[in-house]
């Protein structure tokens, strides 16, 4: 009864964490940590001449003075769905740290979603 009740708090204490919205000029202190981060789509940048055709969506500030990305992988696209132009969005998965700058890879539609 114990391990249960214990495993309950430690999984509710799990949820709360990931509740919480952190700003993209916050993440760059929680790199390492599974968050929710959001910002307004500031660019857009598809490298269709790179390797992997990755898409970057640069939150807050656009490139190169990003202040956090969201980084799409072409295999990824279509499991991740379309993407808003503008406006606010969030990004859910581990933060890590890309040459500098925080990031979020996104592989599907449940790593991110449009705020309220």
């Amino acid at each position: 009864m114990h391990s249960l009740r214990l495993a309950l708090v430690l999984a509710l204490a799990s949820s709360a964490a990931l509740a919480q919205e952190i700003s993209a000029a916050d993440a760059a202190k929680h790199v390492g940590e599974n968050a929710t981060v959001c910002g307004t789509i500031a660019s857009e940048h598809t490298a269709t001449g790179t390797k992997g055709t990755p898409t970057f969506i640069n939150l807050d500030r656009p490139y190169p003075n990003q202040v956090f990305t969201l980084l799409i992988w072409g295999d990824d696209r279509e499991r991740v769905g379309k993407m808003p132009e503008s406006g606010r969005i969030c990004g859910v998965e581990t933060i890590t740290k890309y040459r500098g700058s925080p990031e979020i890879v996104l592989r599907d539609t449940k790593n991110w979603y449009v705020p309220k």
